[in-house]
C-alpha cells in the first residue's frame, strides 16, 4: 500500500472572503490511474458540493454566502503545504 502525501491549504470565497485551510491528502504513487484526492479536515464554514478523486473535479460550497467553486484553483498555501505537481 502507498503512503499518502497530505498537505493544507487554504479555502478561500470570492463572493464573501470567508477563509479556511484544509487538510487534504492523496496517493503518493504516482503510477496510480487515481490521484484518489481526499479532504480529511474541513474548515468551519465550507461544505461538500461535489466530491470528487480528483480535486479539479471537487465542488465546495460556502457556508455563509452559498457561493460554489472548485477547489483546486488559484489559492495561497499554508508554509510548506504545496502539494505534488
Amino acid at each position: 500500500m502507498a503512503a499518502r502525501d497530505r498537505y493544507s491549504r487554504k479555502l478561500e470565497c470570492s463572493q464573501c472572503g470567508n477563509t479556511g485551510f484544509a487538510e487534504v491528502s492523496e496517493t503518493d504513487d504516482k503510477r496510480a490511474p487515481s490521484r484518489d484526492f481526499r479532504i480529511d479536515e474541513m474548515p468551519r464554514g465550507f461544505f461538500t458540493e461535489f466530491a470528487s478523486t480528483d480535486p479539479k473535479k471537487y465542488m465546495m460550497r460556502c457556508g455563509q454566502c452559498s457561493h460554489k467553486f472548485r477547489f483546486e484553483q488559484k489559492s495561497v498555501y499554508a508554509p510548506g503545504g504545496e502539494p505534488r505537481r
